[in-house]
């Protein structure tokens, strides 16, 4: 009875450690996705319209991940003006002029949830020529309602929480060529 009264709550502390395969990254300065790592390779999408937003979104995602706001407000006015030429993507372009509007890094996530969402919707159904996209998620986000988003490499690098919560989340599915 004594082992299982210390049993337990280490059993829960241990599980609330490893809910989010956290680890201490905050003396690491998060790389940039936007660029071919060893182990992965940048997709490349065979519309050259829709290339451009991924490369967009992936500097986005990136400034939010280093807990970047002027860098996050610039490259959100570029994925927006770039998700205006889509048909369809007003909506999400918006969302990105949100983006780049705000100086408050949390409204800048809220916002890039929607972005994320409704960019990996049009980008499952794209035609890639190379390369690999993860969709990654992470449980925590948005106060606990959870979060996706794009990445080229399988590392987790959470855009919602940067240095907090750096690894928190998971691969969800992979998007690549056909």
């Amino acid at each position: 009875m004594k082992k299982l009264k210390i049993l337990v709550p280490g059993l829960a502390l241990s599980c609330l450690f490893a809910a989010c395969n956290q680890s201490d990254n905050s003396a690491k300065s998060p790389e940039k996705d936007s660029v071919a790592t060893i182990s992965s390779v940048a997709p490349q999408i065979k519309d050259e319209t829709k290339n451009a937003v991924y490369k967009h979104y992936i500097h986005l995602k990136d400034a939010l991940v280093a807990s970047n706001i002027s860098d996050a407000q610039a490259v959100a006015k570029e994925l927006s003006a770039a998700l205006a030429k889509i048909d369809g993507c007003e909506n999400t372009s918006m969302l990105a002029t949100k983006i780049s509007n705000t100086s408050d890094i949390q409204v800048q996530r809220l916002n890039f949830t929607a972005v994320s969402s409704d960019i990996i919707a049009m980008l499952k159904n794209t035609e890639m020529t190379s390369g690999q996209m993860y969709v990654q998620y992470c449980p925590m986000a948005n106060d606990g309602d959870g979060g996706y988003w794009l990445s080229s490499e399988k590392e987790i690098k959470n855009p919602y929480y940067g240095d907090e919560m750096m690894n928190c989340g998971e691969v969800k599915d992979t998007i690549s060529t056909k």
